[in-house]
């Protein structure tokens, strides 16, 4: 009985049953600008996976409803599901689609553990993965002082610190009215007080934009050692290309290609640099970081990585509020809303109407539709 109301609230099934493993689909359940859904969902591109999408939106508070808590108690976006496996939280993803999609005709993003480029590989990518991005997200939003050209509108700071109070009220509420997910709710209602009183605090941003400046550091060194172990197309020619372990470097040479963070292949150390430098770009530290021939290998490696056509397929738009956030929202509620006997087609018409006028209004006040439909201050 509870399934079924939770079907008719429009949640999609959680489950294909009765199908063989290697015919069950794929189902991710994330939320655009969630970092931790993006690198997934490159991941996925990366691999060439078919992959069935839901967004579960954070600015209308869906990750919060219990039919997605019973999915993961934590509610937190991506949580992918294939057959009866659920796994969440964005590294477990990640290494389930690695192990288990080993055919040829599936790229692989890990080097085997024998090879001279696993070390390297990991390194980079827990070294990355370790950067909290959470904090570097709210205390931008919070504190945007600390920020050169953000991509968020301004406003968001007042917006998000009114809404603090009424999202503890709401899961409190809704952990009264879920007894069997109240210890869920409830923890999640200190983990969220607890990030935002050190996502407040301006030395302990300070302390880690700080400590992110030698992670990159140490990106850039990388980055160059790359530059210099490929050599020129000149000297291309000269080279002898056999099976020896500069056989790779050789091909990039003569390609004119460059190679990536570890390699010439695009593994998951990419993966993780690549979204982390989108999603810095975003909340506006890319001038400090990378700006003004400041760390130029970084600014290079972020060039290539945006004309890379996975990265555009799934994240090239992403930094753009009103197209990635903002209309998929609004036209959210308004489906929801809208009375049935208007009919899908006469709503995708009204909104696209609506999308049109949006476009030309000031760039504030567009940003401002999306705080309107039941703001949370975890909006990412």
């Amino acid at each position: 009985m509870a399934e079924r109301q939770e079907e008719q609230r429009g949640s999609p099934p959680l489950r294909a049953e009765g199908k063989a493993d290697a015919e069950v689909k794929l189902i991710l359940y994330h939320w655009t600008h969630s970092f931790s859904s993006q690198k997934v969902r490159l991941v996925i591109a990366e691999k060439a996976l078919k992959c069935e999408e839901h967004d579960v939106s954070l600015p209308l508070s869906e990750h919060n409803e219990p039919w997605f808590m019973r999915l993961n108690s934590t509610g937190e976006v991506p949580v992918l599901i294939h057959g009866e496996n659920i796994i969440c939280e964005a590294t477990q993803i990640i290494d389930y689609l690695e192990q288990t999609f080993l055919d040829e005709r599936t790229p692989r993003l890990m080097p085997d553990k024998e090879s001279m480029y696993y070390p390297r590989v990991q390194h980079y990518r827990e070294l990355l993965d370790s950067l909290p991005m959470d904090a570097y997200t709210h205390g931008c939003i919070l504190h945007p002082e600390l920020t050169v050209d953000s991509m968020i509108p301004a406003y968001a700071t007042t917006r998000i610190r009114s809404q603090i109070g009424n999202t503890e009220s709401e899961l409190k509420k809704l952990a009264e009215e879920n007894p069997d997910l109240q210890e869920a709710y409830i923890a999640k209602q200190k983990r969220l007080k607890s990030k935002l009183l050190d996502h407040d605090n301006v030395k302990y941003l300070k302390k880690i934009l700080d400590e992110l400046e030698k992670v990159l550091d140490q990106v850039e060194t990388e980055l160059q050692r790359r530059n210099e172990e490929t050599p020129g197309r000149e000297t291309a020619s000269n080279l002898k290309c056999n099976k020896d372990q500069h056989v790779g470097i050789c091909r990039l040479a003569e390609e004119g290609q460059q190679p990536w963070l570890c390699g010439e292949s695009f593994t998951l150390a990419d993966v993780s640099l690549a979204v982390t430098l989108h999603r810095l770009k975003f909340l506006g530290f890319a001038r400090r970081n990378w700006g003004n021939g400041k760390r130029p290998n970084l600014e290079t490696y972020y060039e290539r990585v945006l004309k890379r056509k996975t990265f555009n397929k799934v994240l090239g738009h992403v930094n753009n509020i009103l197209i990635s956030a903002v209309l998929p929202t609004a036209f959210r509620v308004a489906k929801k809303r809208a009375p049935k006997v208007l009919g899908t087609t006469l709503v995708v018409g009204l909104l696209a109407g609506v999308g049109y006028f949006a476009f030309m209004l000031f760039r504030k006040r567009l940003g401002s539709m999306i705080l309107a439909f039941r703001p949370r201050p975890n909006y990412f």
